[in-house]
């Protein structure tokens, strides 16, 4: 992804920062929504084509009283994580009321692995929802996202490219707050989960030899 395309991407998810959330959040608080609702649109993109192919083998596991279906799941989906709830983001629109919303939105981040799972605690992202749905705000978001020009979706964007779109995020968002560079900070268990998808695809395509760890770079 080109600086071009970076900046095109990182000014349309400020856009919806400002369309959405002006009169519930100060500009600073922004990223509490922002970031974890970015995180989210990658990773549901990147699941979308073995979702029914996690829903069967969650169906299948189940059925036959399997306690630990981690490996399986992961399998199924063909990524380190999955999302066993009945929902893609695009699935939320469906809601006729914003207590529904709530409610299949909630199921939605429950279905997800434990590691994604960590993310979410580490934003504490669910903290946010109860004011989302109180001004009516949380469908909107989620349409805003689901936007075609907002194409977060592997096929567009390279993990390479979503992950320099999320330091930029983090930059605008830290100097919004007139944060100095040194306190940038991405969660470690995003940076390491984002680290898994850049690589993992292309692991054995890779020369041995030395490389820094996730710890040497964040």
């Amino acid at each position: 992804m080109n600086s071009t395309t970076n900046q095109r991407l990182a000014q349309l998810i400020w856009n919806i920062a400002d369309d959405v959330l002006r009169d519930l959040y100060v500009r600073g608080k922004y990223r509490d929504v922002i970031l974890p609702m970015t995180v989210l649109r990658r990773l549901d993109s990147v699941l979308a084509e073995t979702k029914q192919n996690v829903l069967s083998t969650k169906k299948t596991l189940d059925a036959a009283s399997i306690v630990n279906q981690d490996a399986a799941l992961r399998q199924a989906a063909a990524q380190d994580f999955y999302n066993t709830s009945p929902f893609l983001l695009k699935d939320l629109r469906a809601a006729s009321t914003q207590m529904q919303l709530r409610q299949n939105f909630e199921a939605y981040l429950d279905g997800f692995s434990p590691n994604v799972q960590e993310i979410l605690e580490n934003f504490e992202f669910r903290n946010q929802i109860p004011r989302l749905t109180k001004a009516d705000a949380l469908g909107t978001l989620i349409e805003k996202f689901l936007d075609p020009t907002l194409d977060l979706s592997p096929k567009s964007l390279d993990n390479h490219g979503m992950g320099s779109l999320f330091e930029e995020l983090v930059r605008r968002f830290n100097e919004e707050n007139n944060e100095e560079a040194g306190e940038h900070w991405t969660p470690r268990d995003v940076v390491k989960l984002m680290t898994r998808l850049m690589f993992e695809p292309i692991a054995d395509s890779i020369p041995d030899g030395t490389y820094m760890s996730e710890s040497d770079w964040v």
